[in-house]
């Protein structure tokens, strides 16, 4: 209990000192929100400050990461209605659905046979870049098989190319053409790979990209589900293991994510209620992308080699200018 309230002690200081820096005129300057200075502070404590006080704030700080993560996606849903949901609709689904498959081929191509990288720190990568980042990397593992370390180097890729996505695309957005606002989103949702980068990412655009990026990112996560089952059929035929069954873990929160953005479109709430949970969800997401940032070392990149950056870079530039292609040809079809 002692190490949980310590973590958390230390995700909440650095939390606000990053929200507190981002009402200054620098940070409004570069274009740097909250959650962005979340995560560089979390880098910045996590390399330096931190190790001294891993072990003890360890539980805490994996806590934030994960629980308080799900728990602000959920509380987002009090900021959309049904009805945003239904303005992403069929574009939004076919765009995730095409970006997650030509995501997972072309990680698995540059992979195993371009690269010739360990197969299951691939298929742990592809996961993770073609749907939800580290939850669909830890959730792929049990399927895989694959050892601790290997999802260490995934996870490590996925929060460092991630992380330069949430400062790319706001840039992008202003110097490039062809994307509405709303295709701008549904680019970030089906191109970003963590749920938080998205938010961010959108974030620091406008709230209604960021809406749109959301609703888009979790229609995304809603794929696990399946791809899992396929992939897990896929390996059991490849590897010719025997009948016994692995677990996965399906990502519940994106469940009711939904649900709680269906229940906020009938407005059943006080606002002043919706208000709080609003400002509350925004403290956990700064909280979660905190204790991203601390826990990530730049250690587990060099331990890795070389290849598993470049993969992660490859994969990065398919992300950003494929996906790009993907919805502008989407924006056309849908016109």
């Amino acid at each position: 209990m002692k190490k949980s309230l310590l973590g958390l002690a230390i995700v909440g200081v650095i939390t606000l000192i990053a929200k507190a820096l981002s009402f200054s005129t620098l940070a409004s300057q570069l274009h740097l929100g909250a959650l962005t200075l979340a995560i560089l502070l979390g880098l910045l404590v996590g390399n330096t400050l931190y190790p001294k006080w891993q072990q003890q704030a360890h539980a805490g700080v994996t806590f934030a990461k994960g629980r308080l993560l799900r728990i602000g996606i959920v509380l987002y849903g009090f900021q959309i209605t049904f009805q945003d949901i239904a303005q992403v609709g069929t574009n939004a689904i076919i765009s995730d659905t095409i970006m997650l498959i030509c995501t997972f081929f072309i990680t698995c191509a540059i992979g195993i046979y371009l690269l010739k990288i360990d197969k299951q720190i691939v298929y742990l990568t592809a996961s993770g870049c073609s749907i939800c980042g580290a939850a669909a990397i830890l959730a792929t593992e049990p399927v895989v098989k694959a050892d601790s370390h290997k999802v260490s180097v995934a996870v490590a890729l996925i929060v460092i190319f991630g992380t330069i996505s949430m400062f790319l695309y706001p840039i992008l957005y202003q110097y490039i053409q062809g994307l509405s606002d709303n295709q701008f989103g549904i680019y970030i949702g089906s191109s970003v790979h963590e749920v938080a980068q998205v938010y961010a990412a959108g974030k620091n655009i406008t709230p209604e990209v960021a809406n749109i990026a959301v609703i888009t990112k979790m229609l995304r996560v809603m794929m696990l589900a399946p791809f899992l089952i396929v992939l897990s059929y896929y390996l059991h035929k490849q590897q010719a293991q025997t009948g016994e069954k692995s677990p996965f873990n399906m990502p519940w929160f994106a469940l009711y994510f939904i649900l709680v953005a269906v229940f906020n479109s009938f407005q059943l709430l006080p606002a002043q209620l919706v208000q709080f949970l609003i400002q509350l969800d925004g403290i956990l997401l700064m909280m979660a992308m905190t204790a991203l940032g601390l826990t990530t070392h730049i250690s587990a990149i060099k331990q890795a080699g070389i290849k598993p950056l470049i993969l992660g870079f490859l994969v990065f530039l398919w992300l950003v200018i494929g996906g790009f292609v993907v919805n502008v040809v989407m924006q056309n079809l849908f016109m």
